[in-house]
């Protein structure tokens, strides 16, 4: 059996020996050792008299044991439910400040010791955001004073410091004036409000909307506080913030599985003579570059080369297709350039830039009639050939336009012909007379003859029919010149007449 006093010595006997005892040889054959003692040592002390040493020893166990050891992090993350905080429930007599205010000041430990209460049970969190706005309220309404906070030397507070506060009702008006009471308590709050804010491992872990809000208006609140309060609160701020965020990464770490911090070194690669290899060194850079340049060198002409950038004509282009569309080949339809699109999309374009006609075939028989009918096999060219009596829809619209253009021109003549009207007008005046006594000779002989029987109407009526058409055209044509001075056949007559 050891006495207090000798355990300390041994440990100390044990902390000097770190390094030695930390070597590999040694560290994977003691290690569970070393954690068992450690762990019955902090058994025995006392939390609230040996809080020094207690201190001593988880350090030398964080330092012994790598970061990645499992044995010494709280995965779940389970909290210490049974550190309860014992207070008075009833008021005793004489005492000077408000007793409720009590009560509700030191409640608020049972929410600090287990902050997973107030996830699930909303009337949990209303009561606890009751309770501190209680407190935070006499706060504000009990500032201390820098006299007050320079009155506590913090260094020498630091020798003597406890893990719990006494809950007497008695000491609460000493201990609302003691700054480090009042920061254990904010900082309390901090660290509450940093868990419920810490995403968990399922969705319904996550604080609603509403939660969030309320969460951060009570955590800038209590920074705020802790700002103004003396002595050096600004310093005493950004050092917790520090830590919390430090604490956000462990947080973090765990829950991802706690990986392994340590890296194995990178063995670096020896020649045969032992010496390291020497890097290249490229003129430009990389190999690729310094491999361009070297070829510009060797070959000037290189980028003026004109069989570089070269458009092929329309035969040779189409030449592949033209084999794959023999069937004799048996050319398979994965591997048959019809179904290789940017080979057909070029073909294309060369062939509306030098071939037209087989470009128009594109519409009626797709791809394949674009080829030049001179590389198409006998049995495949009449399948692409045009038929002598079909014409295409090109053609036709060419015919028409044609129509159309001759019938412009034959107006645009027509005044050319005006002018040779008044010329032949005298010669028309001398040829009247004749045909007007022939004329009255053959009305004379119809006369003579009778009307014709049935018989004979329908003997003559094709003639008559035909003659009466050609009869009726020349006479139209005789009468165009007379129409286009303004006169009649009736005007002409009157003028042979006289």
């Amino acid at each position: 059996m050891s006495t207090m006093r000798n355990c300390k010595d041994i440990f100390a006997y044990i902390e000097s020996k770190q390094d030695v005892l930390g070597k590999p040889e040694l560290f994977a054959r003691g290690k569970l050792v070393m954690l068992r003692t450690c762990n019955q040592l902090l058994r025995r002390l006392s939390k609230a008299n040996d809080v020094v040493f207690c201190g001593r020893i988880i350090m030398f166990l964080a330092h012994f044991f790598p970061l990645s050891e499992r044995s010494a992090v709280n995965i779940k993350g389970v909290f210490n439910t049974s550190n309860e905080t014992k207070y008075e429930k009833e008021a005793p007599d004489g005492i000077a400040i408000d007793f409720n205010f009590y009560k509700t000041f030191w409640s608020l430990q049972e929410y600090f010791s287990n902050p997973t209460s107030l996830i699930p049970l909303p009337t949990k969190w209303h009561k606890f955001t009751s309770s501190l706005m209680v407190v935070l309220n006499t706060f504000d309404a009990q500032p201390l004073s820098d006299e007050e906070g320079n009155a506590i030397n913090l260094e020498d507070e630091a020798s003597n410091f406890s893990i719990k506060y006494l809950t007497s009702s008695k000491l609460m008006g000493l201990e609302l004036k003691d700054p480090s009471f009042r920061r254990h308590v904010l900082v309390q709050c901090l660290i509450l409000f940093d868990y419920l804010k810490a995403p968990g491992k399922n969705d319904k872990d996550l604080p609603s909307d509403t939660l969030k809000e309320e969460i951060k208006t009570c955590e800038d609140r209590v920074k705020k506080l802790l700002e103004t309060m003396p002595p050096r609160g600004k310093e005493f701020l950004h050092s917790i913030e520090h830590i919390l965020e430090r604490e956000r990464n462990w947080v973090w770490w765990k829950r991802d599985g706690c990986p392994p911090f340590e890296k194995q070194p990178i063995q670096k690669k020896l020649t045969q003579d032992g010496a390291r290899k020497r890097r290249p060194r490229w003129r430009l850079g990389n190999k690729e570059l310094s491999q361009l340049w070297k070829w510009a060198d060797q070959n000037p002409n290189a980028l003026t080369d004109p069989q570089r950038v070269r458009t092929p004509s329309i035969m040779e282009y189409w030449e592949p297709l033209a084999d794959d569309m023999d069937e004799s080949a048996g050319i398979e339809a994965e591997y048959h350039h019809k179904n290789n699109r940017v080979y057909c999309w070029k073909g294309l374009r060369f062939s509306a830039r030098q071939d037209l006609e087989g470009f128009s075939r594109f519409t009626e028989h797709g791809i394949e009639g674009v080829v030049p009918l001179e590389l198409l096999p006998s049995e495949v060219r009449s399948k692409y050939q045009a038929k002598p009596g079909d014409k295409s829809k090109r053609a036709k619209k060419e015919e028409m336009k044609t129509s159309v253009q001759q019938a412009e021109e034959n107006q645009v003549a027509t005044p050319a012909s005006e002018m040779d009207v008044e010329g032949s007008r005298t010669d028309l005046e001398a040829s009247i007379a004749p045909i007007d006594a022939d004329a009255t000779i053959a009305s004379g002989s119809i006369s003579h003859s009778g009307t014709p029987t049935p018989e004979e109407h329908q003997k003559q009526s094709p003639d008559t029919d035909i003659g009466q058409e050609a009869g009726q055209i020349e006479a139209e044509a005789e009468a165009m010149p007379g129409m286009i001075e303004g006169e009649t056949d009736a005007e002409v007559d009157l003028d042979a007449v006289a």
